[in-house]
């Protein structure tokens, strides 16, 4: 096992221990009221996010396409089998296969696998920066008169301060890319040479990305794509909440009250272990819309639930599917996917 695969299992037991212990201690958890919340929640509103799911799947083949326009012409549709199999690895392996997507596409397309490490890094620029432009906007409209409203208001302002931040270094990186990449080398590796040497490869990788753009309008494309794909995942979220039509603290959530639901979810699978991360995914999110939203606990780990399985566990089937189709092993993909990671 490697020092990664490491630090994340043992951040994921810890996290699922500390979890079991304040579920046992100090909350009291009703599960006849948990399964009763499950069984009448409104399955159009779960179906309606499942599908807004999916479409920014296609998406995502589609801003892969026009990253790859400069250098090769490759229709979205034959990427889709790519996002579809990844993504279901990461469901089942957790983050440590997040390089499988790249890994798949290189491998379709004959280009090197460097290459779409470096669209896979822009593409999670893009998905940062859109998705902390629509936190900030949402959050920035919220009503006064909402419970934790300075919360609200607080996060928007530090989503609008990281979206500038991130168009900054945007900005510096694709005209200075070398020289930010030389400076990153010297000072990091005075404490770790191989941690330097790693951040300079990635902000060169990031460069490259940026230098894919070729044009303003494949970055007024790319920019597009990111802002829908992130309002309809923020949307999926709002449908997963109103489902919980017997709970009117989530039936009633509006869009822009769910952003920080979505801000906890993305923090909380940041560092997601196999199976393990699940779980995790599932307390964090209930403890957020437990504090935020103030509905009963077995309603929000239920919300908790039913969202992982909207937003992460629903592609499984499609990339099960994909990956016979393609003669796919997803377990073997996934380690050759790490390993070409690690040895890059």
């Amino acid at each position: 096992m490697t020092k990664r695969n490491a630090v994340v299992w043992g951040v994921g037991a810890v996290a699922l221990v500390v979890l079991v212990w304040l579920f046992r201690t100090k909350v009291h958890f009703d599960w006849a009221t948990f399964w009763q919340q499950l069984r009448y929640v409104s399955l159009g509103h779960i179906l309606a996010g499942i599908v807004l799911i999916y479409v920014t799947y296609y998406l995502r083949a589609l801003r892969w396409s026009v990253f790859l326009s400069p250098t090769k012409k490759v229709p979205a549709t034959s990427l889709l089998g790519s996002q579809f199999i990844g993504f279901t690895a990461v469901a089942l392996f957790g983050r440590l296969a997040d390089l499988t997507r790249p890994f798949l596409v290189a491998r379709r397309i004959s280009l090197s696998l460097s290459s779409q490490v470096a669209v896979y890094t822009i593409e999670r620029m893009f998905d940062l920066g859109a998705a902390a432009l629509i936190f900030s906007s949402a959050l920035a409209f919220t009503p006064r008169d909402l419970p934790h409203h300075e919360v609200f208001v607080r996060a928007g302002a530090v989503s609008m301060g990281l979206t500038l931040t991130i168009a900054i270094f945007a900005g510096v990186v694709r005209a200075a890319g070398a020289v930010v990449a030389a400076f990153a080398r010297r000072t990091v590796g005075l404490v770790s040479k191989p941690a330097g040497e790693s951040i300079a490869t990635k902000i060169l990788g990031f460069r490259d990305g940026l230098n894919a753009l070729s044009s303003a309008r494949d970055f007024g494309i790319v920019t597009l794509l990111s802002l829908t794909m992130w309002v309809m995942i923020g949307s999926a979220y709002l449908q997963t909440a109103h489902a919980f039509i017997h709970t009117p603290e989530l039936a009633g959530v509006t869009f822009s009250r769910t952003m920080l639901l979505m801000a906890v979810s993305i923090g909380g699978s940041a560092l997601q272990p196999p199976i393990i991360g699940w779980f995790t995914q599932i307390a964090i999110t209930a403890a957020a819309m437990h504090s935020f939203y103030g509905a009963p606990i077995e309603a929000a780990t239920a919300c908790g639930a039913v969202l992982l399985v909207v937003t992460s566990l629903c592609i499984i089937p499609a990339g099960l599917i994909y990956s016979r189709v393609e003669h796919v092993s997803l377990k073997r993909v996934a380690e050759e996917s790490e390993a070409a990671g690690v040895a890059g």
